[in-house]
């Protein structure tokens, strides 16, 4: 599910922006929340103290309080992979906007026609993006670790553990729900405790799986032969 949150002091525009939202998302096939704001401050809020998540912000540059501008600075170290669309009826706030990396600039007297097609694209390249990171969210941080980048994945107590590219990271969760969570065949079990990416393999070579980071990791007796298949199977559709 996309979340999206919307805020313009002027409420007329939040329920329109809305509603072009809202469509966006079914021409995307994609379920989405649409949460609205006519206070900068009270996004700004829930951002940075309450730890709400947003893929998507559709923020209007000119408002009392924190400006569209001081909120896109402010939720970067919260939220660093957000997309923000700025709406906005001064065309020189547009280099400013470009400057802060903003996903889109959308001028308010023709929302009805680049809106749309804004958040469509907005929309599309988050569902690819998320279709290749693991999201770990706590309550004070959100981290995205791309699935390229993890190397294995080892139960540890009741945690999941990643290693991978950036470092190793902790999940509270079982390690098999971190692998349905991936949803990616790249990802096989070697061992009741341990998953690992086939991309990151070199060789199998007595019972050990040979990463290209030097590491060497156990395969148990009763996971060898099916191990052994899946990378030939793997590599086999994608060579």
């Amino acid at each position: 599910m996309l979340h999206i949150a919307i805020c313009d002091d002027d409420k007329a525009a939040v329920q329109s922006h809305k509603e072009i939202a809202k469509n966006c998302l079914q021409q995307c096939k994609s379920i989405g929340k649409i949460t609205l704001y006519t206070a900068s401050d009270n996004l700004l809020y829930d951002i940075t103290e309450d730890h709400f998540f947003y893929d998507l912000i559709l923020l209007d540059i000119e408002m009392p309080g924190n400006t569209g501008m001081e909120i896109a600075e402010k939720i970067r170290p919260y939220l660093p992979d957000i997309r923000i669309i700025f709406i906005t009826s001064h065309l020189e706030y547009a280099i400013d906007a470009f400057e802060l990396s903003v996903f889109r600039y959308v001028p308010k007297h023709d929302t009805e026609k680049r809106l749309p097609a804004a958040i469509q694209d907005a929309i599309r390249l988050i569902l690819l993006e998320d279709g290749t990171f693991y999201t770990i969210q706590t309550n004070n941080r959100l981290e995205k670790i791309p699935c390229r980048d993890i190397y294995y994945i080892e139960r540890d107590g009741k945690n999941a553990c990643i290693t991978a590219a950036g470092g190793v990271s902790k999940v509270r969760k079982s390690l098999q729900q971190v692998y349905e969570e991936l949803g990616a065949e790249e990802f096989i079990y070697i061992d009741r405790g341990c998953i690992v990416n086939i991309i990151h393999i070199l060789q199998v070579k007595q019972s050990m799986a040979v990463l290209n980071t030097g590491v060497s990791l156990p395969i148990s007796r009763s996971h060898l032969q099916e191990v052994k298949e899946q990378i030939n199977t793997y590599w086999g559709k994608h060579i």
